[in-house]
């Protein structure tokens, strides 16, 4: 199971992980705080001092084309707010 599917890069997740060292990533839903730990730790080499998750629900969504009204829904999915250690940095630009 891959539990780590990609981090979350806004603006409002820079902040944070510059003042109050916290990352935020898109997990796999089916991975608790305990598997999520492991897996940063193990992939980034940082300690983990807590882990917060948040499950989205999927939102419908609906437009109007010329072909009628489309409706749709969007993926639900699930986020996890990591704190590191004092000293600890995840640099998520240090491979593109």
């Amino acid at each position: 199971m891959d539990v780590i599917l990609k981090p979350v890069v806004s603006e409002k997740m820079t902040d944070q992980s510059e003042k109050l060292n916290r990352y935020g990533f898109v997990v796999n839903q089916a991975a608790n705080k305990i598997q999520i730990k492991k897996a940063v730790e193990a992939t980034y080499g940082v300690t983990v001092e807590a882990v917060n998750t948040i499950n989205y629900a999927g939102k419908s969504r609906s437009r109007f084309t010329k072909a009628g009204l489309i409706k749709g829904k969007t993926n639900k999915y699930k986020k996890a707010i990591i704190t590191v250690a004092d000293g600890d940095v995840i640099d998520f630009y240090s491979n593109i």
